[in-house]
């Protein structure tokens, strides 16, 4: 119960940080931590269960917003991870962009990467 406040609390920061703030100066405080290990599979899913638990408490908790939480908690931990960022191929008009938290190559949230055309990465770093 106190992992799942502490991610409510994370999460709940992180979107008031993206409404009020730039997306570049939200993660450059998200990302200031030094995370250089590999977290393991459990923390992974610790984290995943956590973000994605506590997200649905907090009005607008989007794709972006639980990846820039998630990334934050690993990074408290010491651990790095990536942020991934890319549009679903084939929308026509409207563009739908979708945000994911990878660490060692393992996508901890956002879903699966089918269908979308990678554009960006944002480290730990």
């Amino acid at each position: 119960m106190i992992f799942l406040g502490y991610c409510l609390l994370v999460v709940a920061t992180v979107r008031l940080g993206l409404t009020l703030l730039f997306y570049n100066r939200v993660r450059s405080l998200v990302t200031r931590l030094d995370a250089r290990q590999c977290a393991s599979m459990g923390e992974l899913r610790r984290v995943a269960w956590g973000v994605a638990a506590a997200a649905r408490f907090v009005p607008y908790a989007t794709c972006l917003t639980q990846a820039l939480s998630g990334q934050y908690i690993l990074a408290r931990q010491g651990n790095e991870s990536t942020i991934r960022i890319g549009i679903e191929r084939g929308t026509g008009e409207q563009l739908k962009a979708h945000a994911w938290l990878v660490s060692d190559n393992h996508i901890v949230l956002g879903g699966s990467i089918d269908g979308f055309a990678h554009l960006v990465d944002h480290g730990s770093r």
